[in-house]
């Protein structure tokens, strides 16, 4: 499933195409995906203009001047690609069939399709006025990249918490975003065992775990995220950040930490793959 970097990735790269734009013509050519499409959604998103696209979490959000929000997410294998239709650039891979071809967004000068071959993505119509009260972000944690992540907001989250940390930053209610490839990283940097306790984590250990959240964020953001699977750019193309993994993915490989002769593990937990080293993640 796509997560904050990847959501980011292709924010940036439609902007360029929507922001100030007018959805002239708008298809939805299924009724649902994961859950049924907002009411008359091709009506309602027909004539608007995109004031700004922004990102929640991993949403993205299509602010129109209409007064609501079209939020988007890409569920495990969607896309949303942008051709120009004016010089006829258009960005398929083999592995793009037009018959998940689900909802086409144009422009004067722009296309936009999502495509969703597993169908587990979703789109939905709110109020922008009520969108932090929405079913969706009502009850979500400050983003990562935000003033409002640092440090004593994770101390004081963590304390006296016995779950797992990898499963605390996981937690979207603590910090927004995070996934399962992103929070490995992030633990094996700060040398701290995926499960430990959160609460039994010294407060200064927490604390730096912010800035490496946020390094990690970001320079997979630089990279165009991390395509494993279904991540393309919003110009088709790959992410490469899996090629700097020190430990996601990694089960087997030596450990990249300075001075570490250990090598990365795979364990499971709460169903998920978790990647770590037990020499130097304590």
């Amino acid at each position: 499933m796509p997560e904050l970097p990847e959501v980011e990735t292709v924010r940036r790269g439609l902007a360029p195409a929507l922001e100030g734009a007018r959805l002239t013509k708008v298809e939805v050519n299924r009724p649902d995906l994961r859950w049924p499409f907002p009411e008359r959604m091709a009506e309602r998103l027909t004539g608007a203009t995109v004031r700004a696209l922004g990102r929640r979490s991993k949403y993205l959000l299509m602010h129109l001047d209409t007064g609501e929000t079209l939020i988007v997410h890409l569920g495990m294998s969607g896309r949303m690609v942008v051709d120009d239709v004016q010089q006829g650039a258009f960005h398929r891979d083999a592995g793009w069939h037009a018959r998940h071809d689900h909802v086409l967004l144009h422009t004067a000068d722009h296309r936009v399709t999502f495509n969703d071959a597993r169908r587990f993505g979703f789109m939905d119509l709110v109020p922008t006025d009520a969108l932090e009260e929405s079913r969706h972000f009502a009850a979500m944690g400050p983003e990562p990249l935000g003033n409002h992540f640092h440090a004593d907001h994770l101390i004081a989250a963590f304390r006296g918490k016995a779950t797992p940390v990898k499963a605390a930053l996981l937690d979207q209610r603590i910090v927004a975003g995070l996934g399962n490839i992103y929070v490995c990283e992030a633990l094996h940097r700060a040398g701290i065992a995926p499960m430990r306790k959160a609460g039994r984590i010294a407060a200064h250990r927490v604390a730096a775990l912010v800035p490496i959240v946020r390094d990690v964020l970001e320079e997979a953001i630089a990279a165009g995220g991390s395509s494993l699977q279904d991540h393309r750019q919003a110009d088709g193309t790959l992410g490469y950040f899996q090629h700097g993994f020190r430990a996601y993915d990694r089960e087997g490989m030596p450990c990249p930490t300075d001075g570490c002769a250990g090598t990365i593990r795979r364990i499971v937990q709460a169903g998920r793959s978790t990647f770590h080293c037990r020499d130097c993640q304590r």
